[in-house]
């Protein structure tokens, strides 16, 4: 059974570490903290796109009706209470006294108005599952469900509330420059790719942060970022590089802090009968070939050699403690490596000869993404595909693959669903593209399965959250069985601080400086 507060996640699945230490000399008055990114962040206006960096500023600067806990527990953000009227209506009571940076009330207008605006943006997908809401007064608003809908609190963890005055003045194209939230931090100053400062928001509706300067430095190369850090430049850094870690643990007066990840890094494969970078038919609409891709891919040997085993090999789309994953199914136990079956398997769909097409993959993502993509490619080969690489940063990866794709035969990416249900990825990656508002806004791979597609509209359409369970677990059945996407592995998250700082790493990966301190 899986529950919707994710309160019992499974045994050694997440290994929290909690750092206290303490430091010979003070802080000023004022703590601050210095942090090493990956990368800039893309946007500050959460309607504008999904990346990691970017959902850290966010969660700074926003604030959700329903929040996440560091361990995916949902409890009240803006909304203070909320009920389910009855099956498609759901009451949510909003927190009094709440304002924005700029001192403007939070009132439920603004709630109304951050729908209108989800549904209108290339987000729709925060709303998908939203009818209709409506303001009763200035601190209840009501929302109904085209169908019931067992987990609409989790989805409005992922929908940030705007201030609906300061957003129609100031424009879309403004709000990345300007953001105007009701978060813990507010944004100071943005120097792009050099640092990105916030201020602490003191009159914050949860509590003063303790923080009250917070610099983020985007810090591309992992050695430049591990130096960074042993030289003092910065107090935390994110995604240490595996061949790293060792070196840091033993140096006195810094502290490595690992958890394993929601991420799940994955290959798309497109089933169009045409594909960008395919000569001829695409071989990759016949199920047989995606096997034999599945059975070539060795992600036990990546995780030794690429991964320096810091990464659990991934045996479903989304791990154990989520709704909608199936006791006893592992990927890799359905598609051991075996060449041998891989060729038969290309022979008998007619491409014993192999082909040639490209991979699009990230430099700077996820960790030794680029490894990652070489490795696969020396793997492929042994199958007669002569895998090119395409490797950027993600700066221009996200506009490349963007739905819909005129440029991608496979892609390595990753996926997370910190909602703990899976619903809401295989809604996303896998239901028919076009079909349904809200839907396939990722299926970068143009899948398409009608018996996919009913039973994510049977688990969107029921109170029931074991029943929701049911249904998407007969979905992971057939995704299992048909192959659209191969689960490679979860990462790691690596983190390094030095003395003096506490962290608690969250599931989701935001980095959240309110839950941090520094003596």
């Amino acid at each position: 059974m899986k529950y919707l507060s994710h309160s019992a996640l499974r045994a050694g699945t997440l290994g929290v570490a909690l750092i206290a230490t303490t430091a010979a000399t003070a802080f000023a008055q004022d703590k601050s903290v210095m942090i090493g990114l990956t990368s800039d962040p893309s946007h500050l206006y959460p309607l504008a796109g999904e990346e990691l960096s970017s959902n850290i500023m966010y969660y700074h600067l926003y604030d959700p009706l329903v929040k996440r806990t560091a361990e995916l527990n949902f409890v009240p953000g803006l909304a203070a209470s909320w009920e389910n009227v009855d099956d498609t209506t759901w009451r949510f009571k909003l927190r009094e006294g709440v304002t924005f940076h700029n001192g403007n009330p939070f009132t439920a207008s603004d709630v109304v108005y951050t729908v209108k605006k989800a549904k209108e943006s290339i987000r729709p997908d925060l709303a998908a599952n939203i009818a209709t809401v409506t303001a009763v007064d200035d601190l209840t608003v009501e929302i109904t469900t085209p169908k019931p809908y067992a987990v609409l609190p989790n989805d409005l963890a992922e929908l940030l509330i705007l201030d609906e005055e300061y957003t129609t003045e100031t424009g879309d194209e403004q709000m990345d420059l300007k953001p105007m939230g009701t978060g813990p931090f507010m944004l100071e100053e943005w120097i792009k790719e050099e640092k990105l400062v916030l201020k602490a928001f003191d009159a914050y509706w949860a509590g003063a942060p303790k923080i009250k300067t917070v610099t983020f430095r985007p810090i591309t190369n992992p050695a430049t970022r591990t130096a960074a850090l042993l030289t003092g430049e910065v107090d935390v850094i994110q995604d240490l590089a595996v061949r790293d870690v060792e070196r840091v643990k033993s140096e006195d007066g810094f502290q490595v802090i690992t958890r394993p990840s929601l991420l799940n890094v994955v290959l798309a494969m497109d089933t169009r009968a045409v594909s960008p970078t395919i000569e001829g038919d695409n071989p990759m609409t016949d199920q047989r070939v995606r096997e034999a891709i599945a059975r070539a891919i060795d992600t036990d040997a990546i995780n030794k050699i690429v991964m320096n085993g810091l990464a659990t090999p991934s045996d479903q789309f989304v791990p154990a403690s989520h709704i909608g994953y199936v006791d006893g199914m592992s990927f890799r136990e359905m598609y051991p490596v075996d060449i041998g079956k891989a060729k038969a398997l290309m022979a008998d769909a007619g491409h014993a000869d192999g082909f040639t097409m490209t991979l699009d993959a990230t430099n700077n993502r996820y960790v030794n993404d680029a490894q990652i993509a070489q490795a696969l490619a020396s793997m492929l080969a042994k199958i007669n595909i002569d895998l090119k690489l395409n490797i950027m940063p993600k700066s221009n990866f996200w506009g490349y693959i963007r739905v819909p794709t005129e440029n991608s035969s496979f892609i390595l990416s990753g996926w997370d669903v910190p909602a703990g249900d899976a619903g809401s990825m295989y809604g996303a990656l896998f239901y028919t593209r076009d079909k349904k508002e809200g839907y396939g806004q990722v299926n970068r791979g143009s899948y398409s399965n009608p018996e996919v597609d009913a039973l994510v509209d049977k688990a969107d359409a029921t109170p029931s959250i074991e029943e929701r369970d049911q249904y998407l677990q007969e979905a992971t059945k057939v995704l299992m069985a048909d192959i659209p996407m191969i689960p490679v592995h979860y990462e790691q998250d690596i983190y390094a601080v030095r003395k003096g700082v506490t962290l608690e790493p969250r599931v989701d990966k935001f980095l959240s400086a309110y839950d941090m301190d520094v003596e």
